[in-house]
């Protein structure tokens, strides 16, 4: 796959997307949206790969939209351009696959916005996280912030737009893992690669189960986690890692 805006590497069960406007700071363009939406559909639909990474490299995630873009926009073509914005995060936050973002700098707006949209969000000691959107008197993607940390901290970050560093976003559960920035994408892919050993149906499962049950009632929620349970069990897949791991344990038995 050939972009102008991203580069894709394909790796033994998973694939590596970069954004690469480096002159631009990885800020959004409509191309580059567009790249990315076109990109996580053919990535989704290739059996080879199992998992995502989605990374700006390592100095900067992305500093958010493109502004000089958006500031040309004409009144009648607003509705359009927000619409292409919908169209891309929803490819990347409905994907069947784990999408990890790895950000080794600045995830600001838009930016902060797309690495929300993944699943699990791995940062360097040197990544900052913020929301300065109110300041220009927009509004900032609010729902899946709030998902991940809660309403009440969510409503903090985008009102107040301070910047977060890493150890503040790791210990109110924004991101899953700090690393040194010599060892980051080392450990996004150490993530990856454990991920690309897992069932894909199983994790897709989880995925539904992570987006579905919350806006469920209890009962209701328990009886939709074990219908996918039931369903999973009966696969021939599942019998066979059982079968393996019944034979590992009484492997390490013997020993």
């Amino acid at each position: 796959m050939t972009f102008r805006t991203i580069l894709v590497e394909k790796k033994t069960g998973y694939a590596i997307v970069t954004l690469h406007r480096p002159g631009e700071m990885n800020a959004l363009s409509c191309e580059m949206r567009m790249e990315l939406e076109d990109c996580f559909t053919r990535l989704e639909e290739d059996h080879e790969v199992r998992v995502i990474i989605l990374t700006g490299g390592d100095y900067v995630f992305s500093a958010g939209m493109d502004l000089k873009e958006m500031s040309g926009i004409p009144d009648a073509e607003i509705r359009d351009y927000f619409l292409s914005i919908t169209r891309y995060l929803k490819k990347i936050y409905g994907c069947r696959k784990p999408v990890i973002a790895v950000v080794g700098g600045i995830a600001l707006g838009g930016g902060f916005n797309l690495a929300t949209v993944c699943d699990l969000i791995i940062a360097s000691e040197s990544a900052i996280f913020g929301h300065p959107e109110l300041r220009f008197g927009i509004n900032p993607l609010f729902n899946p912030l709030r998902q991940i940390i809660g309403m009440s901290k969510a409503k903090e970050i985008t009102m107040l737009g301070e910047p977060i560093g890493a150890k503040e976003a790791l210990r109110i559960g924004l991101v899953n893992k700090v690393a040194p920035p010599e060892k980051l994408m080392a450990e996004a892919e150490s993530v990856a690669r454990e991920l690309a050993k897992r069932s894909p149906e199983a994790i897709e499962a989880v995925k539904k189960i992570s987006d579905i049950a919350p806006r469920l009632d209890k009962d209701s929620a328990l009886d939709f986690e074990m219908d996918v349970g039931a369903l999973l069990f009966s696969r021939t897949e599942r019998k066979e890692h059982m079968a393996e791991f019944m034979e590992t344990l009484k492997n390490r038995k013997k020993q």
